[in-house]
């Protein structure tokens, strides 16, 4: 006689396998929603996974006393119940130790951990591409305040050319105009000095030509008495005071 492994099972789960995608607790038999990440569900809702757990709960065998009058066919639909509640029970802990489970329960682990590594790698990434965002604006601000300070000191550098410009110009213009005063003056001076000059040989001219007249009027008063000395005398000769005079003159 071949024996059927799925008779004793309920749900028609073959030992060893995983669970089906549908919910978890019997009889209910609807699809799991999805989900990204984190453990994987059992039950489709709350209710399921609330009914589930109190159905699971192993009642306590009731105490029939010996002279008890109950229906014998209702403690023994109690008893069966309870055993079906234990049979529920021992599936369902001989499962939780079935080695794929375990290892696909390891390996949802690991994957949580590498999900969570990742989202740790990525918010670090996140991170350190923010900073680097934020020193590369600093850098463009640090740029930017540079050029600026370009653009002012050559502004700066070109007012100072002007200035100085503007000052060589001043110079050279008060040195050209010391320059005509200076030689104005020495014009000034040289005419005056040629006048004053002039002035003396004028001067000069005409005392000469006094010193002139002079020596010819003392030649012409000198005649008439050299000609009454040579009519008393008989010798042409001035007499003596005559000749002091015209000496001194």
């Amino acid at each position: 006689m071949t024996s059927n492994p799925l008779a004793g099972r309920p749900d028609g789960q073959v030992p060893g396998t995983s669970a089906p995608a549908v919910c978890k607790r019997p009889g209910c038999g609807n699809a799991l929603p999805g989900q990204d990440r984190g453990r994987a569900r059992q039950f489709c809702s709350t209710e399921c996974a609330r009914r589930y757990h109190n159905d699971a709960r192993i009642p306590a065998p009731p105490v029939l006393a010996a002279d008890s009058s109950a229906d014998p066919l209702a403690a023994l639909d109690a008893v069966i119940r309870q055993a079906a509640v234990l049979t529920r029970t021992a599936r369902e802990q001989a499962a939780s130790l079935d080695p794929a489970r375990v290892r696909a329960q390891i390996a949802e682990a690991e994957a949580a951990r590498r999900r969570a590594e990742a989202a740790g790698q990525a918010v670090a990434a996140r991170a350190e591409a923010a900073r680097a965002a934020s020193e590369r604006d600093d850098a463009i601000d640090a740029a930017r305040r540079a050029d600026a300070e370009t653009v002012r000191a050559r502004q700066a550098e070109a007012d100072a050319r002007a200035e100085t410009e503007r000052a060589r110009a001043d110079a050279a213009r008060e040195r050209d105009t010391l320059r005509e005063q200076h030689q104005a003056q020495l014009e000034a001076v040289a005419a005056l000095t040629a006048a004053e000059r002039a002035r003396a040989e004028r001067a000069e001219a005409q005392l000469e030509s006094e010193r002139a007249d002079r020596r010819h009027l003392t030649s012409a008063l000198a005649a008439p008495a050299s000609q009454a000395n040579g009519n008393g005398n008989g010798n042409g000769k001035l007499p003596r005071a005559a000749e002091g005079k015209a000496g001194q003159q």
